[in-house]
């Protein structure tokens, strides 16, 4: 998938755990662990801005998108 989830990263950087993200963004962990994951198909965009207020962060910290190395072009 081309969209990559660096939650995991945003967190290390801040120092914070899964648990102490869970309480301050009122998140399940498992929600939250399938973010992290990268296995989350959506998110709506209150969430992401619960996680970069908690994590004092812009969205594009969290989410990056990589071109699909395995497509053609035409031309």
């Amino acid at each position: 998938m081309p969209i990559i989830v660096n939650l995991d990263v945003m967190m290390a950087k801040r120092k914070m755990s899964l648990n102490e993200l869970s309480d301050k963004v009122e998140l399940t962990l498992s929600n939250l662990s399938i973010l992290k994951t990268g296995k989350a198909k959506a998110i709506r965009f209150s969430t992401l801005e619960a996680i970069c207020n908690a994590l004092d962060c812009q969205p594009g910290d969290i989410l990056e998108y990589k071109d699909d190395e395995n497509k053609t072009t035409n031309g």
